[in-house]
C-alpha cells in the first residue's frame, strides 16, 4: 500500500469522526470536483439560497412594503445582520454592520480616521498587502492632498512570504504614523498576523489601529472589542460564504461612535429620523454610521441564511477543523510534493485557512489542476493556493488534493498548458 493510500485510510476515519462533516451535504459542490478555492469565493448553501429566494419572494409580493413589512423588515436588515456577525469577530453588536463593499469600506474609515488626525501623519501598511487597500489608501491621501508615496508608508518583508510584528513596531517608531492599517491574514501566503499585539503597540504609541479581515473572517476567531482595535473591513463571500459580490461587513469600536464618516450617505443617518429628510447629516451613534447608500437586499439575503451554517458549526470548532485540515496539507506536501515550497508559516498559530504551494510552474499547474476538477487558484508570481475550507472540504479531499498535485508534476500535465503573457 502506498503512503497517500495509507494516509487516505486515516483521512477517512478522521471524516467519520468529524462532527462538522455532516455540513458538506449543504453546499453545492459537485460531485469529482474538489473544491479548494473559497479563499475566493465560496460555494452557495442552500442555507444561503433559502434567504435570498425569500427575499426575492417579499420583493414579488410586498414591493416597497417590503421595507417595513417584511420578515425581517429590509429597512433595518444590515443591523440585524450586523448583530448577528458580531460574535464572529468579538464584538458587541453596535458596533458591527453589514455595508458597502470592502474597498468602499476601507475608503469612508481610512478617510474618516485620518481626518480625525492633527497633522499629515503616515498610513502604515505592508508591502504584501491585497492591492485595493493600497489604491485605497492612496486616494484618501491624495484626496486631502497628501503625496501618498510619502504619506503611505509600506513594512518591508524579509523573506517576500511573510511579515514580521517586529517590524511593524519597528516602523511605528521610525515615522510618524497616525494609523496602521494590515491584514489580519495576507492574501498570498496565508500568514495570520498578531492582531491584537500590533494593536496594542500602535495605541501605547497613539496610533489607531485597523485591520482587513478578508481572509479571514469565518474561518479564524476574533476578539475585535477584548483587543481594542478602533475599526476593521471585511467581505464576506469568502468564508461566509454569503456569494458573489455580496454585501461587506465593517466594525467600529464604540469609543468612536458619532465620528462623521468620511464618506456619508443617508443610510448611515440617524434611524429615527432618517426619513426626516433633513439636508444636515446627523450620524448613527453605532456603526452603522459608515454605511453609505441603501442596503443592497439581493447581495445582503444570502448572508443571513450562510450565517446559519456558521452559528451551527461555532466558529472556535470551524478553526479547530481547519488548523487540522491546513496541518495534513502542509505535512502531505512536505513529504510528497518536494519540487513544492511550503509558502505558508508551519505555526498553526500563524496560520490562516490556506496553503500557499510555490513552483516556478505555478500558473500552469494551477490549471492543469482545474482540469482534474481541482479548483485552486494562482498567485503571481509562484503561488498555488489551496484552501480546505472547513464547512464542506473533509480530510480525504485534502489527500486527494495532494494526489493530484503529485500527479500532475509526475506526468508533467502543466506542460499541456501554454505560458500566458504577463503572467510568471
Amino acid at each position: 500500500m502506498g503512503a497517500l493510500d495509507a494516509e487516505r485510510d486515516d483521512a477517512r476515519r478522521r471524516d467519520a469522526a468529524d462532527p462538522l462533516a455532516g455540513l458538506r451535504e449543504r453546499f453545492a459542490v459537485p460531485d469529482g470536483e474538489l473544491y479548494m478555492d473559497g479563499n475566493s469565493l465560496g460555494p452557495l448553501s442552500t442555507d444561503a439560497e433559502r434567504t435570498l429566494s425569500r427575499v426575492v419572494d417579499e420583493w414579488r409580493d410586498l414591493g416597497i412594503r417590503g421595507w417595513t413589512d417584511a420578515d425581517p423588515p429590509w429597512f433595518e436588515y444590515a443591523e440585524r445582520l450586523g448583530d448577528r456577525l458580531a460574535p464572529v469577530v468579538g464584538a458587541d453588536a453596535e458596533e458591527v454592520v453589514a455595508a458597502n463593499s470592502t474597498t468602499v469600506n476601507v475608503h469612508t474609515l481610512v478617510g474618516t480616521f485620518y481626518d480625525a488626525l492633527e497633522g499629515t501623519p503616515a498610513v502604515l501598511v505592508d508591502e504584501l498587502d491585497f492591492p485595493t487597500d493600497h489604491y485605497a489608501v492612496r486616494a484618501q491621501l491624495r484626496a486631502r492632498g497628501v503625496d501618498p508615496d510619502e504619506g503611505l508608508i509600506a513594512v518591508e518583508s524579509r523573506d517576500g512570504r511573510t511579515v514580521e510584528e517586529d517590524d511593524v513596531v519597528a516602523a511605528m517608531d521610525e515615522h510618524d504614523v497616525g494609523i496602521v492599517f494590515l491584514p489580519s491574514v495576507l492574501y498570498r501566503s496565508g500568514q495570520l498576523l498578531d492582531v491584537e499585539r500590533i494593536a496594542r503597540e500602535a495605541h501605547d504609541r497613539g496610533i489607531v489601529a485597523g485591520f482587513d479581515l478578508a481572509h479571514s473572517v469565518g474561518v479564524v476567531p476574533h476578539h475585535l472589542s477584548e483587543w481594542d482595535v478602533d475599526f476593521a473591513v471585511w467581505c464576506s463571500y469568502k468564508y461566509l460564504n454569503a456569494g458573489p459580490g455580496a454585501i461587506a461587513g465593517l466594525y467600529v469600536d464604540r469609543e468612536h461612535f458619532g465620528m462623521t464618516p468620511a464618506l456619508a450617505g443617508w443610510w448611515g443617518h440617524e434611524k429615527a429620523t432618517q426619513f426626516d429628510m433633513e439636508l444636515t447629516y446627523t450620524p448613527e451613534r453605532s456603526a452603522g454610521a459608515w454605511q453609505i447608500g441603501t442596503v443592497p437586499m439581493l447581495s445582503a439575503a444570502p448572508l443571513e441564511g450562510a450565517l446559519d451554517v456558521v452559528e451551527e458549526a461555532g466558529i472556535e470548532a470551524i478553526r479547530e477543523k481547519s488548523v487540522a485540515l491546513t496541518t495534513l496539507l502542509v505535512d502531505l506536501a512536505d513529504e510528497h510534493l518536494p519540487e513544492c515550497e511550503v509558502g505558508t508559516p508551519r505555526d498553526p498559530a500563524r496560520r490562516g485557512g490556506h496553503v500557499a504551494l510555490e513552483h516556478d510552474e505555478a500558473d500552469r499547474i494551477s490549471r492543469a489542476l482545474g482540469a482534474r476538477d481541482v479548483i485552486v487558484d494562482y498567485r503571481p508570481p509562484n503561488v498555488v493556493r489551496l484552501c480546505p475550507a472547513p464547512l464542506y472540504v473533509g480530510f480525504e479531499d485534502v489527500v486527494d488534493a495532494v494526489a493530484h498535485v503529485r500527479a500532475v508534476l509526475d506526468e508533467r500535465e502543466y506542460e499541456r498548458f501554454e505560458p500566458r503573457d504577463g503572467v510568471t
